[in-house]
């Protein structure tokens, strides 16, 4: 049987909104990265089998399959096929999976997985992020008028007793986190700096208590869910270079992990955030290993209460989780994260010596991926 292998994962750094990246057209900034990929990766464009391409918001710029047009812009040959995936903002997560499936069965010897969000360019609500498209029929089934992240997050925090003051400590620490790796340099390793920007470029400092206590919640007048405390609005794009063993073996390439598990979940689309509890229980059963086997976990902050949560329910060790600070420092650029959350963690892993990495996120509709990364 043939198993699935990252050679190689690289990533640009994250841009503001309208930051230092609003200017790249989005397949320019995924040629970026399949460029540097393969330049790392020691392989030729026209090996890979297939480009798998995660992107949220398939409207405007990111229109036309961009995992095609990126694969054009990067001078790729015409004969390297590529497809764009949307499981909302674990697009390139899924893209991950779908990759690895293909290479286990034989379909594929090469491929690379990843994604892309310009959402300086295709700003959101642009596909229908905002919750108003859904057929009548699914928000009658559910008696809402709409379905909304935000209202998710702050049910969430009322479930599981989350304070504005506990969601806004977990902000605080994931800039300083995120702020101590680009200092020490531990993050340059997969970085293909681009535009200018060498480094994640929405990472505040010197941030406190009182500060984040000025801001005004955004879904709830009495509520806890602010700009503060939620993942920011980013650009950025991430890819993956993923095999067998025995591929790799033949070309004399040295894999960092294997995809060990790959699964997904389905949870209530109404508080919609909390299917990464449930995806991370599943991949435990499946790969037959328990929660304290994994020395580092990737959990989207795409709102403070979802990792928070996860926190709480997974018994997890605190220390383990997004010890690179997360989206809330960083970014979340939509169809981009998986991969880049994953480049992270693959990089993290082989940094430490860590065996085991668990990486889930969020997506609308009430879903999350959960993959279980093995060291090699």
């Amino acid at each position: 049987m043939h198993d699935a292998v990252i050679v190689d994962a690289v990533r640009t750094p994250v841009g503001k909104r309208n930051g230092a990246l609003a200017g790249i057209h989005p397949a320019d900034l995924s040629a970026h990265v399949l460029t540097s990929l393969a330049d790392r990766a020691g392989i030729r464009p026209d090996e890979v089998d297939d480009v798998v391409w995660g992107c949220v918001s398939q409207v405007g710029d990111q229109a036309l399959n961009v995992g095609r047009m990126a694969v054009l812009a990067a001078g790729w040959p015409e004969s390297v096929p590529a497809t764009t995936v949307n499981r909302a903002c674990g697009s390139s997560q899924q893209s991950v999976h779908f990759a690895a499936a293909a290479v286990i069965a034989g379909q594929y010897d090469f491929a690379v997985a990843g994604g892309v969000e310009s959402m300086s360019r295709v700003p959101m609500g642009r596909a229908g992020q905002d919750g108003r498209p859904n057929p009548s029929t699914v928000l009658e089934r559910y008696g809402v008028e709409r379905f909304s992240q935000g209202t998710g997050a702050e049910m969430i925090a009322e479930k599981w007793h989350l304070s504005r003051t506990r969601l806004d400590e977990f902000s605080l620490r994931s800039h300083e986190l995120a702020a101590a790796a680009i200092d020490t340099g531990v993050l340059d390793a997969q970085l293909a700096p681009v535009g200018g920007l060498s480094a994640d470029e929405g990472v505040r400092r010197g941030g406190s208590l009182e500060t984040l206590a000025t801001l005004k919640t955004v879904f709830r007048e009495d509520g806890v869910i602010h700009a503060g405390n939620s993942s920011q609005i980013s650009d950025g794009a991430g890819a993956l270079l993923i095999t067998s063993s025995e591929q790799a073996r033949k070309r004399g390439l040295v894999p960092i992990a294997r995809v060990h598990t790959a699964v997904l979940a389905g949870d209530d689309p109404v508080i919609m955030l909390t299917a990464p509890i449930s995806a991370t229980a599943k991949a435990l059963r499946t790969s037959g290993l328990g929660i304290d086997d994994i020395g580092a976990f990737e959990v989207n902050e795409a709102f403070a209460p979802v990792p928070l949560a996860w926190l709480a329910e997974t018994g997890a060790k605190p220390e383990r989780l997004n010890p690179l600070g997360g989206a809330i420092a960083v970014g979340h650029p939509l169809g981009g994260s998986g991969a880049i959350l994953m480049t992270r963690l693959v990089h993290h892993m082989r940094d430490n010596g860590i065996r085991y990495g668990l990486q889930t996120m969020c997506e609308a509709g009430g879903m999350a991926n959960a993959t279980i990364l093995e060291l090699l």
